[in-house]
């Protein structure tokens, strides 16, 4: 069960492991851009390449999906990058239902943890497979793997890192239910005595640069929003995201957000206590382009 890209690194490595994968169950074909040609998930796309059954629902208690989901008569459901489920769907299978979370849970709990992780300038993150459970994201853990994190990532970059890191440690979860060889570990036991951090989804009101923040935590933001949903600012009334950047520290004293460039070759914005040079960015209306070339079309 899953929609998006980062699904697709597990599906393909549980096939190639030798997993049987009886169908895969995705969201809805949906119009989408100009044209409003109708998009198929990238789940779907892999699956009907590959002659895999597919099923997408548009309500998950649909009685005639209940009934197609259990003549397919799976051992384990598997669920990457996909919405919650209704106990009626993760209690079906005799060996139950796994997740594969993009963060160490019990940290970064939610929709974005691969976001929150990079705003909050984490040192490390992961991925966590585990069994579903009533709440969202607190079932048992099964296994973990770390990547450490040196500051200058995107979520981007983490994402990449974690749908990859994130297919193999799948493919050892469900080996080792296959073999009996797992141990569960109650969240409640890992969480005892320790602040959690969550991962809630983010909206266009969280992408929004407030300068009056020190320059490493405005850096730490755009990593975060990179690619996407990219945080962004307001220039001469428009809007311009920001899509990389880089931070210096230094005193000034110009009023936070405020912007110096020499028109060719660079443009900061003030924050607290230094400067945000960016690097790669999109005006409103315009494509996405380096600050050379942006500056060259564009005289501030």
């Amino acid at each position: 069960m899953g929609t998006p890209q980062f699904a697709v690194a597990s599906l393909d490595a549980l096939i190639t492991a030798g997993s049987d994968i009886v169908a895969v169950v995705t969201a809805p074909d949906k119009p989408a851009g100009r044209g409003q040609k109708v998009n198929q998930s990238a789940v779907k796309q892999y699956a009907v390449e590959n002659g895999i059954k597919v099923l997408q629902p548009e309500k998950l208690k649909d009685p005639d999906f209940i009934k197609d989901l259990q003549a397919l008569k799976a051992d384990l459901q598997v669920v990457v990058a996909f919405r919650m489920l209704p106990e009626v769907v993760w209690n079906m299978p005799q060996k139950g239902t796994i997740n594969l979370h993009a963060s160490l849970l019990p940290q970064y709990r939610g929709a974005a943890p691969i976001n929150w992780a990079i705003i909050n300038g984490e040192k490390e993150s992961g991925v966590t497979t585990f069994f579903l459970k009533h709440d969202i994201d607190t079932g048992d853990i099964l296994f973990t793997e770390k990547v450490t994190l040196k500051g200058i990532e995107t979520a981007g970059d983490l994402h990449d890192w974690l749908m990859n890191k994130g297919a193999g440690l799948l493919v050892k979860t469900v080996k080792g239910i296959e073999s009996g060889r797992y141990h569960e570990h109650p969240q409640s036991q890992l969480a005892e005595g320790i602040e959690l951090k969550h991962a809630p989804k983010i909206f266009k009101t969280d992408c929004l640069v407030d300068f009056n923040q020190p320059a490493q935590k405005v850096y730490n933001l755009i990593r975060g929003l990179s690619p996407s949903p990219t945080a962004y600012t307001v220039l001469n009334d428009k809007t311009l995201k920001i899509y990389n950047a880089t931070f210096e520290l230094e005193s000034h004293d110009l009023h936070p957000g405020a912007h110096i460039t020499d028109n060719k070759t660079y443009l900061k914005f003030a924050a607290t206590d230094g400067f945000i040079s960016v690097t790669d960015v999109q005006l409103e209306g315009k494509k996405r382009m380096g600050i050379e070339e942006f500056l060259r079309g564009n005289k501030l």
